[in-house]
């Protein structure tokens, strides 16, 4: 008879999460490293109590938002390249939907992310609790139920001994690459507070292994062949590699190959910038040389990407040409008949290697390096612009002169992730995070902190730079404090434009009014002091003017222990140039010209757009 011990299933649960370890670097280490909480009556008295009595075992994080602490988890995630997770704890209500946003943006960027959240009593009796929403048709549904859409793994737990089977059903979905992603367990209050025998072997310390799948033997002969046969190929680096861990088998394959690199917004970094094979970023927000060589190409080897609209030009910049596709997850290897290899971009890397052999591509390699020449000599160029105040373009790559190499540099929606694309040069591997899968504002300051935190545990030396707009600050700033409260040091730095800049860029771009995008369309209107609004969370809060000044404080301030918020007013009209279509919703007819025309450009971009 297996040795039983009576608990509760909140305090099981916690058992149980804290015994999941993983292998990084040939350490020994959870893979549940901690917990973010909010406590409410949801899930104070059994999971708060649970986390209470392992905190010698467990890290508990006290959020300010629930959405922000869980966006925080999810950018830890991604700076440990998914080998680690963060749980994110809140009550029922409002605790639990203010999460869903943070569970979009793990399953839009094929991110790990464990949420518990509490629920409404399983036996009914004391219902209408406080927070719960009552569906007259379907009792059994709650808020929880809206996480649905936006999880991989969605379970509500009934009974104690369901969650035998559903945590490790759980634990497989966030680590296979294939449906990596977030999941949400519902744990109804009584639930959570009722003992159970439990085995004690489901407590046993567990090293959990992240699989490589390998792929099928046809489908590489049928990529080598067309490979060996190719000119002129790409390679498209995605996500995926750094998830694989594959970046040195992505420099030596496209070196041994002679095949030019170029970069979605989460492959950013998987090659340092002045790698010979890199050439650049491609796409809408990439550069017009790289999105040059992508013309030329002749086949696109798409590695552990999902191509996505701002990658694709929204299916006008890859013509009609072969596209190889590796990747984990079969729903993207096929997408635009793609010919699929579906495996672990590092498997797949060394496998090919083996079925090829080296081809004569100088003259195609000479043609890439003379491209990347002329994306490097634009962002020189846009450094040295001349305006009233400073550009984007000049912060960030002011910003990047300054980083160091073994710094790590975050950002998400707006204006930043074009900026960044363009102008930062990459002096590390998976040293970048944009957040650009949800495009989800906010998330610059909550992922910052939570970056921050996996830099601490990875013991790195290296500063987290976030890079946020005026905008992203105004949404979602609290996780200051919860870096200050938790002695997390980092640099962000606030460009201040005015308002929602780049929407009031889209439309006037687009033959539309900029209505109700910037603070100066209100007269009078007070502007926010971002300087006293920091410093009153805690933070070491400075404003500069210049350019020059910017980099001297980010040097300044690269070892410090605090949380150093730096603003700097940037100028609203001056942006880095788009590199290719972006299919918007320009209507089909309009009172103003301006409109129409936009539509007509509209439609002689999509004759180019691919549809299968």
């Amino acid at each position: 008879m297996p040795i039983m011990t009576i608990m509760t299933t909140a305090d099981a649960i916690i058992k149980w999460s804290i015994a999941q370890k993983v292998l990084i670097d040939d350490q020994v280490v959870p893979y549940f490293p901690a917990t973010f909480a909010i406590f409410g009556h949801g899930n104070a008295l059994s999971i708060g109590q649970a986390l209470s009595n392992e905190s010698k075992n467990m890290t508990t994080y006290r959020g300010q938002t629930e959405e922000g602490m869980a966006l925080a988890a999810v950018a830890y995630a991604k700076a440990m390249r998914r080998q680690q997770v963060g749980i994110v704890t809140t009550s029922i209500g409002p605790g639990a939907t203010n999460v869903i946003t943070a569970a979009a943006v793990a399953m839009a960027n094929r991110l790990p992310l464990l949420i518990l959240v509490g629920d409404a009593f399983q036996s009914r009796n004391p219902d209408p609790v406080l927070q719960q929403v009552e569906h007259f048709d379907q009792p059994s549904i709650t808020v929880n139920d809206a996480f649905r859409p936006v999880v991989r793994y969605w379970d509500r737990i009934t009974s104690p001994s369901q969650i035998l089977t559903s945590l490790p059903q759980a634990l497989s979905t966030m680590l296979d690459p294939a449906t990596c992603g977030p999941v949400c367990i519902a744990l109804p209050q009584d639930i959570q507070a009722e003992s159970f025998d439990f085995p004690d072997e489901f407590f046993e310390e567990k090293i959990v292994k992240i699989p490589r799948p390998r792929a099928d033997s046809s489908e590489l002969a049928m990529a080598a062949t067309l490979i060996a046969k190719a000119k002129t190929p790409i390679i498209v680096a995605g996500g995926g590699i750094h998830y694989s861990l594959a970046e040195k088998e992505l420099s030596e394959f496209a070196s041994t190959f002679s095949i030019p690199v170029v970069e979605t917004m989460a492959g950013k970094s998987s090659l340092v910038w002045n790698d010979p094979a890199l050439v650049g970023p491609l796409g809408v927000t990439g550069s017009d040389p790289v999105n040059q060589l992508v013309d030329e190409s002749d086949l696109i080897i798409a590695i552990g990407t999902r191509l996505q609209d701002f990658t694709t030009g929204s299916w006008t910049l890859f013509g009609n040409k072969k596209i190889i596709a590796i990747n984990t997850a079969r729903f993207d290897a096929i997408k635009r008949h793609g010919v699929p290899v579906v495996a672990d971009a590092k498997a797949a890397l060394v496998e090919l290697r083996g079925l090829l052999t080296s081809t004569d591509r100088t003259s195609w390699m000479a043609r890439a390096s003379e491209l990347k020449t002329l994306f490097i000599n634009l962002r020189s160029d846009r450094s040295k612009i001349s305006s009233d105040l400073p550009t984007y373009a000049q912060v960030v790559v002011a910003t990047n002169e300054a980083a160091r190499t073994e710094d790590y540099v975050l950002t998400a929606a707006g204006g930043l992730p074009g900026e960044l694309n363009n102008n930062w040069l990459s002096k590390s591997v998976a040293s970048f995070d944009c957040e650009y899968g949800f495009s989800c504002m906010g998330y610059e300051i909550s992922g910052t902190w939570g970056a921050a935190i996996a830099q601490n545990n990875m013991k790195k030396s290296g500063r987290v730079i976030g890079l946020t707009g005026d905008g992203s600050y105004m949404m979602l700033n609290s996780d200051i404090y919860s870096a200050v409260l938790h002695k997390h040091p980092l640099t962000l730095i606030v460009c201040d434009n005015g308002g929602y800049a780049v929407i009031s860029r889209l439309q006037t771009g687009n033959g539309a009014d900029s209505f109700r995008t910037m603070i100066t369309e209100t007269p009078g209107a007070a502007r926010v002091d971002f300087v006293s609004h920091a410093r009153s969370m805690g933070a070491k809060s400075i404003k500069v003017n210049s350019i020059a000044e910017l980099s001297e404080k980010i040097t300044e301030n690269q070892n410090s222990n605090e949380v150093v918020v730096i603003v700097i007013e940037t100028a609203p009209t001056i942006w880095t140039e788009g590199g290719a279509f972006w299919e918007v919703a320009n209507p089909q007819v309009s009172k103003k010209s301006a409109v129409n025309e936009a539509r007509k450009a509209v439609e002689r971009a999509k004759e180019n757009q691919r549809i299968y």
